[in-house]
Parts: structure tokens; C-alpha cells; sequence
């Protein structure tokens, strides 16, 4: 993505725009070209939405700032998308233990 930041197209704000800059360019075949070529079976380009959820809340984003990023307008959906990892709730615990017990 910094690669593809110093030649964007200035003209529109899309990441990936189609060559009238109107339009975002298809990246289908690209994409499943990318995960068959890394053998990812049953991975679809949205679930890239539910690992930013997710590793913004294990990097202490809270869940109106989640929303913000991914433009959710409840904090309800927020809570669909963003799945905390077991190492990540074990850790909370961990320290939660540790300030109340000092163990």
C-alpha cells in the first residue's frame, strides 16, 4: 500500500479506481488469483473487515472508534465484527489477575 501511495491517482479519493477514476476497478480475479496462489481456502475478501475489527480491539481501539473505521453506525454490529483471539482474552485475564491478586 505505500508502494501504491506514491503513484495514486490524485483525481479520486478510491484506493483501487477503474481508469475513469469514477469507478473502483474490479479486483475479483485478482483477489482469487492472491488466495488460491497462498492455498487460504473459504476466504473472501470481506473477512478482511472482521480481522481490522478484530486487531483494533486487541490494540485497545475502543468499540465507537471500531465503528468510526469501519463506518458501522451501531455499536451492536461493532460487536459482530470484532472477535477478540483466546492468547488476547487469556491476556486480559492475566492482567486483570494481576492488578486485583498480584499474582
Amino acid at each position: 500500500m505505500r508502494e501504491h501511495a506514491k503513484i495514486r491517482r490524485i483525481d479520486t479519493p478510491l484506493v483501487f479506481p477503474g481508469y475513469d477514476g469514477k469507478a473502483p476497478r474490479d479486483i475479483r480475479t485478482a483477489w482469487e488469483h492472491v488466495v488460491k496462489r497462498a492455498d487460504i481456502p473459504n476466504f473472501c475478501f470481506h473477512d478482511l473487515r472482521h480481522s481490522a475489527a478484530s486487531y483494533l480491539a486487541m490494540n485497545g481501539a475502543s468499540l465507537a472508534e471500531i465503528a468510526e473505521v469501519l463506518g458501522h453506525k451501531t455499536l451492536a454490529m461493532v460487536k459482530r465484527y470484532a472477535h477478540l483471539s483466546e492468547a488476547h482474552m487469556a491476556g486480559v485475564v492475566a492482567r486483570m489477575n494481576q492488578a486485583i491478586f498480584g499474582q
